[in-house]
């Protein structure tokens, strides 16, 4: 299994919940200290881990890192696209290229990693590919527009996609993550494929009322622990949901009810 995005956060839990489950996988980022921290916490596992510098939005370093992933593998069953990036800003104040860096982290990366895989992913076994979108892609969550107009293309490419590989056997789906504890959220991601939100001084939190989640969490807490989403990851990868494509499952706690 390829797992971008796989040196903190969401990315990260996956990794480490593919392979205590027996999985051999390749995480890859952007960040050399991400990907440190990620084989550390695999401990004992590691064996089964290897690592692999890629900026999912650029092209080269896409096709150079697709590659060696899949020569250490001996090819590709599954792809998770986690990588993603996080800009909070009024419309206003919200500059092109910020915008632009959005899209080509979450879109454009989503994109080129998943065309760059999938001659591989056709002679996987029970091939399946999990994309990141995001509740944003269809709720409102305010100042993330940019972020929102990413996770909804995500969304629109798997349901395109899994209609497209239906016949080859290959699966598309992708989880909506919500109120989840991860770098993007906290602003503690080691690199620009894992950045804070960062929302205006004069934010209205008001607002975020609508996206609060109705389970209840430990002491309180507003954002659930990355586990949350890793397990559904791990279980859409695997041949447990080989009856699971074109479709998305939200992972939020139940704000969006």
């Amino acid at each position: 299994m390829l797992v971008t995005g796989g040196g903190s956060g969401i990315g990260q839990a996956c990794v480490l919940r593919i392979l205590g489950e027996g999985g051999r996988v390749v995480a890859a980022d952007i960040s050399t200290d991400g990907l440190a921290d990620t084989v550390d916490k695999a401990g004992e596992l590691g064996d089964a881990l290897s690592t692999v510098l890629m900026d999912v939005g650029d092209e080269g370093s896409v096709s150079n890192g697709v590659a060696e992933a899949t020569t250490t593998l001996g090819g590709l069953d599954t792809l998770v696209n986690a990588a993603g990036i996080l800009r909070s800003a009024h419309l206003a104040d919200t500059t092109l290229a910020d915008f632009e860096q959005v899209l080509r982290i979450n879109l454009i990366g989503t994109f080129l990693v998943t065309r760059g895989a999938i001659a591989a992913l056709h002679d996987g076994s029970g091939p399946a590919v999990v994309n990141f979108s995001s509740t944003s892609a269809q709720f409102a969550h305010p100042y993330m527009a940019a972020y929102a107009a990413s996770k909804g293309g995500v969304l629109a490419m798997t349901h395109a996609w899994a209609l497209e590989f239906a016949k080859a056997g290959i699966r598309f789906n992708c989880v909506q993550p919500g109120s989840i504890s991860s770098g993007m959220t906290d602003g503690t991601g080691a690199s620009r494929q894992s950045v804070g939100p960062g929302l205006p001084e004069d934010a209205d939190y008001a607002l975020f009322g609508k996206v609060a989640p109705m389970l209840p969490l430990d002491g309180g807490a507003i954002f659930a622990a990355p586990d949350a989403v890793a397990g559904v990851v791990a279980m859409l990868g695997s041949h447990d949901a080989y009856f699971i494509t074109g479709t998305e499952v939200r992972i939020d706690g139940g704000s969006h009810m």
